[in-house]
């Protein structure tokens, strides 16, 4: 139990903070304590009867059964992996930044949600997260099952395809575009367009959550080492059987 509780403490803060609500949300559910019925994300309950709290309750809340169980610890493996790279390597010096790209993302996730009817988000969070990761660390090469290897930024892809193939959801594909759209807005359009930044972090975030003093940032710029230099071998990341997002 210290092993487990020094992992824990070790996770990137708010990487840690996002695990922890959706484990407690989603055990709260299964349990009774959340009722089933006011959590999942409805077009007609929110924009009819202005049930706005499940725009939130969607987001960490998923639908734990004896059939999905598998498949929600993968997405909590997801979190670990991709999210807690992200905010410890890219975002490192500049938590708010990584804030207000979750916040970004999951306004953008209730939106696909109310669009196209998912009553459950955590799916497009953590393809979205995984989309990000992805294409800053492009050339990194993964493993997947079977022993296949491919780089980075084609997992996101393969992820969707087996999705859509097995569950017939589109979650992934919804997870990707809005990885792709912040991504564009962030990264590729400021400083590969010239364009403005539009989605410079407000002051309210930086107080909340101050940059870290000393050192470079790895924010706002995909870093070259990890793009076009990676380390001998490659990061590995291993999946067993099941670990396809979407129900």
């Amino acid at each position: 139990m210290a092993d487990v509780g020094v992992w824990y403490n070790q996770l990137p803060r708010f990487t840690r903070y996002w695990l922890t609500a959706t484990i407690a949300a989603s055990l709260g559910s299964r349990f009774g304590i959340l009722p089933f019925h006011y959590v999942y994300l409805s077009r007609r309950l929110v924009l009819g009867e202005w049930e706005l709290w499940r725009c939130l309750t969607s987001l960490v809340v998923y639908p734990l059964t004896s059939s999905t169980g598998f498949h929600f610890l993968i997405n909590c493996y997801f979190i670990v992996q991709y999210s807690g790279r992200l905010e410890k390597d890219q975002f490192n010096r500049s938590p708010a930044d990584y804030l207000y790209m979750q916040l970004v993302i999951s306004a953008m996730a209730v939106i696909g949600g109310l669009i196209f009817n998912v009553s459950f988000l955590m799916d497009i969070l953590v393809v979205a997260v995984t989309y990000v990761w992805c294409h800053l660390n492009k050339d990194v090469i993964v493993t997947f099952w079977f022993g296949s290897r491919f780089k980075a930024i084609y997992l996101p892809w393969i992820l969707a395809g087996l999705e859509l193939i097995f569950h017939g959801s589109i979650a992934s594909l919804i997870g990707i575009f809005i990885g792709h759209l912040y991504y564009f807005l962030k990264f590729q359009y400021p400083q590969d367009l010239d364009g403005g930044n539009f989605l410079e972090t407000p002051r309210i975030l930086k107080r909340f959550a101050p940059d870290v003093s000393g050192g470079m940032s790895g924010f706002g710029v995909p870093p070259a080492n990890r793009n076009n230099q990676p380390s001998p071998g490659g990061f590995t990341s291993t999946w067993g059987r099941g670990n396809i997002l979407g129900r």
